[in-house]
């Protein structure tokens, strides 16, 4: 996800800290009522100077520059939904109206995001300008749903025209996706998931500039093994779904943080295993 045309990262990092609240899992102290106050007005001084921040026709070309407009200002997001917006449920569809319509900032409270792709060659279509649909998920692995929000670009402009709901067996990444809740929650399930050797790529410690590669092998994984999201991922898939294959890479990248990690898995034999970490 690229930054466009100089929104500054510290102005957007700011508000979104601001708006998270206590994520330390400690007990908050009380905050005087005037100090909450101008926080409040600081908050949405700072959101209002997002949304009148001009937005280059350009970032139509790339669904990734259009969305990332889209999450971060609410009046670009307003004004490219289509309402009302078709909602499907549990076989049924509610029309949500644009007064009703919460402003969705997906991923970027959290600092990162995820993808899934199916090979090196596939993670070049967030390139490909002629891409003119896009389906951005939520996957929820304690509900096993995924809410979709689907997208496409009509007479060169990036339209949210619908949010559906879905169960994982129906997602092109079903069966993956099944594997990788296990595989970040079941440490011996994780084990038993390495190829024999697993390739790792990752900075050089003496050199900034160089990279260096190795093996992994199941006895020093521990020593290698990432924190990875266990109750909820987001997937984008760029153009028409396609029919899941044996390879995936799964990557999780930071927003204005630096964070880069690439998992790639091969199915073999029936089983998805962890051939390569790229860090």
């Amino acid at each position: 996800m690229r930054l466009i045309n100089g929104i500054v990262p510290v102005l957007l990092l700011a508000l979104l800290t601001a708006c998270s609240g206590n994520k330390s899992g400690q007990a908050s102290e009380e905050v005087p009522a005037d100090s909450a106050l101008n926080d409040s007005l600081r908050n949405d001084s700072l959101q209002a100077l997002i949304d009148d921040y001009p937005v280059p026709k350009a970032a139509d070309e790339l669904f990734d520059d259009f969305f990332y407009n889209f999450v971060v200002n609410r009046k670009l997001q307003l004004e490219r939904t289509r309402f009302p917006l078709p909602v499907e449920r549990n076989g049924k569809t509610k029309m949500v109206s644009k007064a009703d319509w919460k402003v969705e900032h997906f991923f970027m409270r959290q600092g990162y995001y995820t993808l899934l792709f199916d090979n090196e060659k596939h993670m070049e279509i967030v390139k490909d300008t002629s891409v003119n649909h896009a389906i951005v998920e939520k996957i929820h692995f304690d509900t096993r749903n995924i809410e979709q929000y689907i997208f496409y670009r009509k007479r060169g402009a990036w339209m949210l025209t619908k949010l559906r709901q879905i169960p994982f067996s129906q997602d092109v990444n079903a069966t993956f996706l099944t594997f990788y809740h296990q595989f970040v929650s079941d440490k011996t399930f994780q084990g038993k998931s390495l190829a024999e050797s697993v390739k790792f790529v990752g900075p050089d410690p003496d050199d900034d500039f160089s990279m260096m590669e190795g093996i992994i092998t199941p006895d020093t994984w521990e020593a290698f093994a990432p924190e990875l999201p266990k109750k909820m991922i987001y997937n984008i898939i760029y153009g028409q779904p396609k029919r899941e294959g044996d390879s995936k890479i799964f990557v999780m990248r930071g927003i204005a943080n630096g964070l880069e990690l690439e998992m790639t898995f091969k199915r073999m034999s029936g089983n998805w295993k962890l051939i390569k970490l790229t860090t």
